[in-house]
């Protein structure tokens, strides 16, 4: 098990990261100490290890009061008030919610679920000792981190302290404090709750820094069983879940070297696994709970703050990531030099820079794409047609780069001129290459 800790004592003054997954259905709240130290999970109900916070919002019958988790489900039980639910999913639409006839906006009802939860951490340690935020989400991409941004803004939380990441890296981050025996080779996720999926973590060795893939697989195949209050019944149950989940196993044990494997979700509370417990068990170590998320998201935070050794030496590269480093060659004082624009592993949405260098010579800009997966570098040449002649080192050129797609790089060039000598002649290029 990995859910376990003590209670903690709250104060002390440390500077402490908070991890956050926020989920469709329930969310967990971790915080750790930036000096280092296991990670610790808030419980919803003090004195448990209950770590799940239904997500989930009732406006109490006729007044404007709100409820939030379980108090919210309780109200909503007692039809005392409205509940309303898939608050992340309302936020990303933008459609507004309609509760008692009168419209609310998503993205301020989801403000209002993180504000109302985040206080669960006042039983442990104080705000102002938070340095800084990681939200995790199941899916990160341009819409929810928009979402996000406006719950941290609504929230008043620090600029440049909050930051965003998928469940897969936040996977990632929690492996990378982990014991390097944990991982010496793949490592394998099977999450079962509504339904199961795998995930697993593979890293390539061979290059320089050392680079993390993680590949997903869904399995439909396995939904959340309702279980019967017939015994015989719930026996076959058992039985038949057992063997659709033998064969999960074994295809993702095949021809794979797994040295760890984790179970979470509620799927696995129930006693129904048996000889496929065994199979995965054998020379591996099995681990079942379900906060790792949020302690990967603590993990995340602490490489945003300071920078682990660990985290230097490795780069996660997940679909949403740029997968190589893109950059040009200058001069700089006389000597040629490599001029970093974009670093390989970040978000390609979050991806963008602004610059501006002297053209030596000619109309023609070259970049260079140097993959992480260990391949060679490659040039990528933008012509800027129209571009006045003069002479050499007098045409001064703005460049914005941003990410288009975790493959395409689009590049806008500005004509600057050179000073009241060579006038700018008020021409732009735009152009896309590939990485």
């Amino acid at each position: 098990m990995f859910t376990g800790q003590r209670q903690p004592e709250k104060g002390g003054g440390k500077k402490v990261v908070v991890g956050y997954d926020l989920g469709e259905i329930v969310s967990q709240i971790s915080f750790c100490s930036v000096e280092g130290g296991e990670a610790e999970t808030v419980s919803a109900v003090a004195g448990t290890e209950q770590y799940n916070i239904p997500t989930v919002l009732c406006k109490r019958i006729g007044v404007n009061q709100w409820f939030y988790g379980k108090e919210a489900l309780k109200y909503a039980k007692k039809e005392e008030g409205i509940l309303v639910e898939n608050l992340l999913t309302f936020a990303q639409r933008g459609e507004d919610v309609i509760v008692e006839g009168e419209s609310f906006d998503p993205a301020a009802l989801l403000t209002l679920f993180v504000k109302r939860s985040l206080s669960l951490l006042g039983m442990y340690i104080s705000l102002d000792q938070v340095e800084a935020y990681m939200f995790t989400v199941e899916n990160l991409n341009p819409r929810v981190v928009d979402v996000l941004s406006r719950v941290a803004g609504g929230l008043g939380l620090p600029a440049g302290h909050v930051f965003f990441q998928s469940h897969v890296e936040s996977f990632y981050y929690y492996m990378l404090y982990q014991p390097r025996e944990l991982w010496k080779n793949d490592v394998l996720i099977l999450d079962y709750n509504a339904a199961l999926h795998s995930v697993c973590m593979e890293c390539n060795r061979k290059t320089t820094p050392q680079v993390v893939f993680i590949n997903s697989r869904e399995y439909r195949q396995i939904q959340r069983v309702i279980w019967s209050e017939k015994e015989d019944k719930r026996q076959e149950q058992k039985k038949d879940l057992e063997s659709r989940f033998a064969e999960v196993v074994a295809q993702e044990l095949a021809g794979n070297e797994v040295s760890t494997v984790f179970l979470l979700g509620d799927g696995f509370k129930e006693n129904w696994m048996g000889e496929s417990l065994k199979t995965l068990c054998r020379n591996r170590r099995v681990f079942q709970g379900n906060n790792l998320y949020s302690k990967g998201a603590c993990s995340g935070a602490l490489e945003k703050v300071e920078p682990s050794r660990e985290g230097r030496n490795y780069v996660y590269l997940g679909q949403d990531k740029l997968k190589a480093n893109v950059g040009m060659k200058v001069f700089r004082r006389g000597e040629e030099s490599y001029f970093a624009i974009l670093d390989g592993g970040v978000n390609w949405y979050e991806a963008a820079v602004d610059f501006e260098v002297i053209l030596e010579t000619g109309n023609q800009l070259e970049f260079i794409v140097t993959p992480l997966t260990g391949e060679g570098a490659s040039g990528r040449s933008i012509r800027l047609e129209g571009l006045p002649e003069r002479p050499k080192n007098t045409s001064r050129l703005k460049i914005h780069v941003e990410m288009s797609a975790c493959d395409q790089v689009t590049v806008t060039v500005e004509d600057m001129g050179f000073g009241e000598i060579f006038p700018s002649s008020g021409k732009g290029w735009t152009q896309t290459i590939v990485v």
